[in-house]
């Protein structure tokens, strides 16, 4: 049975419009007849990639997800003298030996994003000094995709190439998307923009430079992550210390890290005001459920207090009727004798032993 690490955590927002549709207006979902604000996993994942936190916590073993890849190599070709028509060629050779996408013609870049850990990078980059004298290596010296690559973001979030799915990657952390505990309301915003040099006297020149309207939203935010801890260290190849590292730096990006929609206009910073975290071989499970029923409806106005007790209300049903005994971790800002963030990393960090 894989141990898994369940996140449960709960942050507020004011003003805010972290991820928007295509329209410019916050992503919503409806949840027990109630419309919610909402945070996709995909943006959460991405805010946590491109964070000082992972960057700082796990240097060296973090991937690029690009087209680019074989245009880099193009480039590094002819810069140690090849015709770009025969660095053209080589390159798309690499890139049709390891299925890496259909190579666009005529751009130097692949139809498909393609996502490479550091050591898939330096292999490339090594390969760019072997082809560079010659256009006939063997199968094993063509080879760039490794099955374990030494990156930490792709060995928790998973990757996937649509033409070498030998080279997937199961993803080791499950990320829900955060959705508000509560009903909530897209409002607009009028605004305009005054022109400085504008003679104020001139009665022409009277009123605003622009005028606009943007949508945004605010409320407190349910997210769920599940961190299955004995994938993420097969993914790594059994390098225990990179596995916690990564969890180390998971845990503290989605406590402190925002997405980066729209943060110049509503500076829509937030850390995490309730972390649950369990810890245990059962199966695991969300607990977006406590609020199918949106807080407030019946009358409550301490949204975050009502919150909390409904997790704690629906924790105790599940471990009633289905026997469930995880061990829990809690860290909560107004309670001076919760744990803290060190000890939520380090309880995490304890399931891979000394």
């Amino acid at each position: 049975m894989s141990h898994f690490i369940q996140l449960h955590l709960l942050t507020p927002y004011a003003a805010s419009n972290l991820n928007r549709d295509d329209t410019g207006r916050p992503k919503t979902m409806h949840f027990g007849g109630a419309e919610r604000l909402r945070i996709s996993s995909q943006s959460l994942k991405r805010a946590f990639r491109q964070s000082d936190v992972f960057a700082g916590r796990l240097p060296g073993a973090l991937g690029k997800r690009s087209i680019d890849f074989m245009g880099t190599l193009i480039k590094t070709l002819v810069a140690k003298g090849l015709a770009e028509t025969d660095a053209i060629a080589r390159a798309e050779a690499v890139i049709a030996h390891d299925s890496l996408g259909k190579a666009k013609k005529g751009q130097a870049k692949t139809e498909q994003l393609v996502h490479l850990g550091p050591d898939e990078m330096a292999t490339i980059a090594a390969l760019a000094d072997r082809l560079a004298v010659t256009d006939t290596l063997d199968d094993k010296g063509m080879l760039v995709l490794k099955d374990k690559p030494r990156a930490a973001d792709i060995a928790m979030f998973g990757r996937m190439l649509a033409d070498n799915s030998g080279f997937n990657v199961d993803a080791a952390v499950q990320v829900a998307h955060a959705f508000t505990t509560h009903r909530a309301t897209v409002e607009d915003d009028f605004y305009t923009a005054v022109d400085d040099i504008k003679n104020a006297d001139t009665e022409a020149d009277r009123g605003a430079g622009f005028l606009g309207v943007q949508e945004y939203g605010a409320g407190l935010f349910y997210l769920y992550i599940c961190i299955n801890a004995d994938l993420l260290l097969d993914n790594l190849a059994g390098d225990k210390a990179l596995a916690r590292d990564a969890l180390a730096a998971l845990i503290t990006a989605a406590t402190t890290v925002s997405p980066s929609g729209k943060q110049n206009a509503f500076a829509s910073r937030a850390k995490a005001c309730y972390v649950l975290e369990e810890l245990g071989e059962e199966t695991p499970r969300s607990l977006a459920s406590a609020f199918q029923n949106p807080v407030g409806a019946t009358g409550e106005t301490d949204y975050f207090a009502a919150s909390i007790g409904r997790l704690d209300k629906l924790r105790e049903g599940f471990r009633r009727a289905y026997g469930e005994h995880f061990a829990a971790h809690v860290l909560r800002i107004d309670d001076g004798q919760s744990e803290t963030l060190a000890d939520l990393v380090a309880a995490a960090q304890a399931v891979y032993g000394a």
